[in-house]
C-alpha cells in the first residue's frame, strides 16, 4: 500500500484560506479536506449553498493553481455536532438539512470532490433512544441515495458524544443503511480507553481514513505519546484493497484539548512515520 496523503484545511484555522492552501503545496501534500462546517470554518454551508457552482469553480480554480486536490468534503450543518444534527427532533431543521445537503451536492459535482462526509447524528434530551436511531438512519438512507445517483461516495464518522460512540453501534448503524462507508478515525474509540483490535471490525467499510495521534484520555496528541497502532491499520486497510485518501487531521480547537499540539511539525511526524511503515 502507497498511501495517498491529504491534510484538513481545518488543521490550520488560524491563517486564511488560500495561505492554508499555500502552506499544504509547501508540505508536499497533495490532497485537501475541505471542512465545511456552520460557523467555525474558513467556508460555511449556509454561504456556499446560495450559490454553489460558483463557490465550487472558486475554490477548483485555487487548487488546481497549486496542484493539489479534493480529498474529501466534510459537511456539518451546526456549529456543533448537537445543533441542527442529522437527526434533529424538529421537521423544518431536518427539511433545511436537505436543502443544504442537495446544495452541497452540487457543489462536489462542480469541484470535482468524489466523497463526502457528515455526522451520523445525536441523541437529543427529550426524546426517545429508538426515535433518534430511526431519524438518524432515515436521513443516512436519503443522504447515501442522493450521493449515490451523483456519482459521490457518502461516508459518516462515528465520533465522541454521537449516536455511534463504539465500533458496536457503529456496526449496527452500517447493517441498517446498506451500502453507507465510513470516515473513519480511530483516535474517537481510543480516547474511551477501547483497545485498536476492538476497532479493526470497521476497516472494511472505511473509504477515507482520519489520522493523528491519540491515546486513552487523550482525543489528540502528539506523535510520541500516540497510542494508535497506525502499522497494523495500514495493514488492515491494504487487505480490504482500500485505495483511499490517509487524512492527516491534526485540529486546533478549543475542546478536548486539541489545541495543544504543534499542528505543522506533528503533521509532517505522522506523514513520515506512516509513509517509513509502509515501506
Amino acid at each position: 500500500m502507497n498511501p495517498k496523503f491529504s491534510c484538513a484545511d481545518f488543521t490550520f484555522p488560524l491563517l486564511p484560506h488560500k495561505k492554508v492552501l499555500d502552506l499544504l503545496r509547501l508540505l508536499e501534500i497533495r490532497g485537501v479536506d475541505l471542512g465545511i462546517f456552520q460557523d467555525r470554518s474558513h467556508h460555511s454551508p449556509s454561504d456556499i449553498v446560495l450559490d454553489p457552482l460558483t463557490a465550487a469553480q472558486s475554490m477548483r480554480e485555487e487548487l488546481h493553481s497549486r496542484g493539489l486536490e479534493a480529498a474529501d468534503v466534510f459537511l456539518q450543518t451546526g456549529a456543533e455536532p448537537s445543533i441542527a444534527a442529522a437527526n434533529d427532533p424538529d421537521d423544518g431543521v431536518r427539511n433545511q438539512n436537505r436543502k443544504t445537503f442537495m446544495g452541497m451536492i452540487e457543489y462536489c459535482c462542480e469541484l470535482g470532490a468524489a466523497h463526502l462526509t457528515g455526522l451520523p447524528g445525536v441523541c437529543h434530551s427529550g426524546t426517545q433512544p429508538e426515535e433518534d436511531w430511526q431519524r438518524a438512519v432515515e436521513e443516512a438512507r436519503w443522504r447515501l441515495e442522493v450521493c449515490r445517483g451523483a456519482g459521490i461516495t457518502y461516508a459518516i464518522e462515528p465520533h465522541v458524544g454521537s449516536l455511534l460512540p463504539d465500533p458496536q453501534a457503529t456496526l449496527r448503524f452500517m447493517e441498517a443503511v446498506p451500502g453507507l462507508t465510513l470516515t473513519l478515525d480511530y483516535g474517537h474509540f481510543i480516547y474511551q480507553g477501547m483497545t485498536n483490535e476492538s476497532v479493526h471490525c470497521l476497516l472494511p467499510h472505511a473509504s477515507h481514513f482520519h489520522a493523528r495521534g491519540g491515546a486513552k484520555g487523550a482525543l489528540q496528541c502528539t506523535v510520541k505519546e500516540n497510542r494508535i497502532d497506525f502499522d497494523a491499520i495500514l495493514s488492515g486497510l491494504e487487505q480490504t484493497g482500500y485505495n483511499g485518501w490517509i487524512c492527516l487531521e491534526y485540529v486546533w480547537v478549543d475542546w478536548e484539548g486539541c489545541n495543544r499540539t504543534d499542528n505543522i511539525s506533528e503533521t509532517l511526524l505522522l506523514r513520515d512515520l506512516l509513509a517509513k511503515e509502509r515501506k
